[in-house]
């Protein structure tokens, strides 16, 4: 029995352990802050939801963490990420990072080609060179992101020909094949109709399962859906993390993040 408990214990430590830990954060750009001593976990396995209005870091906070800082003219990181156990700023080879950490952006980005080669391209680009092996990578993916039914007849077809919410799910298909860790989703559903929104958010939370998932929206509702926990952001300040039930039932510290959530300003 006492071996049954410290087994069920070290499974639970071990599923709630931290996939990213983020400490002292500070973002400049040009000299001036956007976000500042921001410190919090990420947990294995879990949504974790980023809320509040335009300008109060979210953005940045993501790009951070995938070292997009590089390609950011003016964009200066302080603080330490730490993913996987490793700071970030210390991996030498930032592309092996990234293929650790997707990414998908607010606006679809369709890459130039097929929809089987948007998805084929990142294994690809590891070593993947037999069509099978493509073949079975492309067709987990797009069914993961609920897209084989629609496409799976046209697959040498255009992405970029697709509707806007079929490219949005094309891109999360695309950031699957690099069988990320971690998954950053940045406002995806700005230009997706509800219905497709919510196709979205069924994937995520099957997602879940097999990866952490970092979710920036403005749209506190969806935060409520899908989040494990939600931070608040405001003025570059992260001001409260909270579990997200507790966070929408006015179970929270500060009355700035009362006031966003009841939708008193925003």
């Amino acid at each position: 029995m006492v071996a049954t408990e410290a087994a069920n214990a070290t499974a639970t430590e071990a599923a709630t352990q931290a996939k990213l830990e983020v400490r002292d954060l500070t973002i400049r750009y040009g000299g001036k802050p956007a976000l500042a001593g921001v410190n919090l976990d990420v947990r294995e396995n879990e949504i974790f939801g980023i809320i509040g209005p335009a300008g109060s870091g979210k953005t940045s906070f993501l790009r951070a963490l995938n070292r997009m800082d590089m390609f950011t003219p003016g964009m200066e990181v302080d603080g330490t990420i730490g993913f996987m156990g490793r700071d970030v700023s210390r991996w030498r080879n930032v592309y092996a990072l990234r293929s650790k950490i997707g990414v998908v952006f607010p606006l679809p980005v369709g890459l130039p080609l097929s929809i089987y080669n948007n998805v084929a391209l990142a294994p690809r680009l590891s070593g993947t060179r037999k069509k099978a092996d493509l073949d079975i990578i492309v067709e987990r993916c797009l069914t993961r992101a609920a897209l084989w039914d629609e496409v799976k007849d046209r697959l040498d077809s255009l992405g970029s020909l697709l509707s806007g919410g079929q490219q949005q799910r094309l891109t999360i298909a695309r950031a699957l094949s690099q069988e990320p860790e971690l998954l950053l989703l940045d406002e995806f559903s700005i230009a997706v109709d509800p219905v497709t929104t919510m196709r979205i958010e069924d994937v995520l939370k099957e997602l879940r399962q097999e990866i952490t998932i970092i979710l920036v929206t403005n749209l506190v509702q969806q935060a409520r859906r899908l989040a494990d926990r939600t931070a608040f952001f405001l003025t570059g300040e992260c001001v409260e993390i909270a579990d997200t039930e507790s966070m929408f039932t006015g179970e929270v510290v500060d009355q700035r993040t009362r006031d966003y959530v009841e939708g008193r300003f925003g």
